[in-house]
């Protein structure tokens, strides 16, 4: 029966872990999934932590360790000594998890670490993994696979496969590869089994294998997986050489930090924070858009100051500056939002800029004449200001449509300059679109006042 994560398990635990008492602790987590006991972590201290960790299996430890989160995995490793790390952790670990931990250590605690691992060929295969970035599928790919050679038979290929299997976990395909480790295709588990025993290993496998450049960016790999419904995938070098395979859990974290990160900067958050951290990293990484946001206030404050005699002749025009400001960034927000959304998932298609402003034009002008038309009925029904009616209206329609090419082009410029374009969903556009909207405001209100009293 799968226990559940109370305050009152996780205080029978650490009474348990206070007293030492090995068996029954290890009772308290038996069949618990290592997520579950990564979540318990938290609620531990230190000590706590390295003695319920030493006294698991060190598959179930490792397992758990590498689904700490990164901070509090650091904090974790740097409580133990290298040779601990190496044979307790990082010796059961696929190769990926492996430099992924150990990639977040000192270079000098690296060194250290990699030489207490008694395997040279794991240690070399997280090495070579180190030196990819993290952001690519070099970084990502694991090691760990089945491969066999084209002309290798059947019974060669089984008995070769039971002996890499072992260092395997999930098996999804194996890879046939040439005499010089070229990626020729798969060979799905259906095939082998279906085919002669006496057959080559080349009269039976898929040719065509769908892949990836060590160099490929992580965000194009997710990309991939998702179009092709891929569960794994290969990763090749510059001249084809399979180098290992990415599969689909580490995908899933990609997309879920680069969802975490999207959602942080268009909340006008600045580097990746979580609930857990302190005070003033917290009030570091918002304290530069609200900076930006405050500096955006004084700049509107500036426009209403400009025009100040305006309001003086036309008070009621102050009623309406929340309304067209809000209405700027809503629009902004919604026509960049589409934007970024498209970008991330490759959904906008060849359609040149050009197309995409057309498009968007349309859009904003509809929706501008609907939402104008319902203030201008509005403003008839309950404002004797004729002029102030017109100039309401106008200027929304006029604000509308800015804010939409402007929230439509910013992110596709931005991508353009190879930066984040979720950027453009932030305090940034909303913060022009109030400047700007205002401005239109007021100037419109301005030029109409002239044309009345010409009139």
């Amino acid at each position: 029966m799968k226990r559940e994560i109370t305050r009152e398990y996780i205080s029978e635990l650490r009474s348990l872990i206070e007293a030492k008492d090995d068996a029954a602790t290890l009772m308290m987590m038996e069949d618990l999934h290592p997520a579950d006991i990564a979540e318990i972590y938290i609620e531990l201290s230190m000590n706590e932590a390295k003695y319920l960790f030493m006294l698991l299996d060190p598959e179930t430890a490792s397992d758990a360790l590498v689904e700490l989160e990164e901070d509090d995995r650091e904090k974790f490793l740097k409580a133990l000594p290298p040779e601990t790390i190496a044979n307790q952790f990082i010796y059961h670990m696929d190769s990926d998890d492996a430099a992924d931990v150990i990639g977040d250590m000192s270079e000098e605690v690296q060194q250290e670490v990699l030489q207490h691992i008694d395997d040279v060929e794991q240690a070399g295969d997280i090495v070579d993994l180190l030196a990819y970035d993290e952001d690519t599928a070099g970084g990502l790919m694991a090691k760990e696979l089945i491969k066999v050679y084209e002309n290798w038979s059947l019974t060669t290929c089984l008995r070769e496969m039971r002996r890499q299997a072992e260092d395997v976990d999930e098996l999804y395909y194996i890879y046939v590869v040439d005499d010089d480790n070229i990626l020729k295709g798969m060979l799905s588990l259906k095939a082998l089994l279906l085919a002669d025993s006496k057959s080559l290993i080349k009269d039976v496998y898929k040719t065509g294998a769908k892949s990836v450049n060590t160099e490929t960016p992580s965000e194009e790999v997710a990309q991939i997986m998702e179009k092709y419904d891929l569960v794994v995938l290969p990763v090749i070098d510059s001249i084809g050489r399979l180098m290992g395979r990415i599969t689909i859990d580490d995908i899933v974290d990609v997309i879920r930090d680069e969802a975490e990160k999207d959602y942080q900067m268009a909340s006008g958050i600045a580097g990746d924070v979580e609930t857990t951290d302190s005070p003033i990293r917290l009030s570091r990484a918002r304290l530069p858009w609200l900076i930006i946001g405050l500096l955006g206030g004084i700049f509107v404050a500036a426009v209403i100051g400009n025009f100040e005699e305006d309001l003086k002749i036309n008070p009621e025009m102050a009623f309406f500056i929340p309304l067209i400001a809000a209405m700027a960034g809503n629009v902004g927000i919604q026509s960049s939002a589409i934007i970024v959304q498209g970008l991330a998932n490759n959904s906008l298609g060849l359609e040149s800029t050009f197309k995409k402003l057309v498009k968007e034009f349309v859009g904003a002008v509809f929706n501008g004449l609907i939402l104008s038309s319902l203030l201008f009925g509005y403003n008839i029904l309950f404002s004797g200001s004729l002029a102030l009616t017109y100039t309401v209206s106008i200027s929304l329609f006029v604000v509308i449509i800015f804010a939409a090419l402007f929230g439509t082009m910013i992110p596709l410029m931005l991508n353009r300059l190879k930066l984040d374009p979720a950027l453009a969903t932030g305090p940034f556009i909303t913060t022009t679109n109030d400047i700007m909207g205002l401005f239109i405001y007021f100037l419109t209100g301005r030029i109409l006042y002239e044309i009345i009293q010409v009139v």
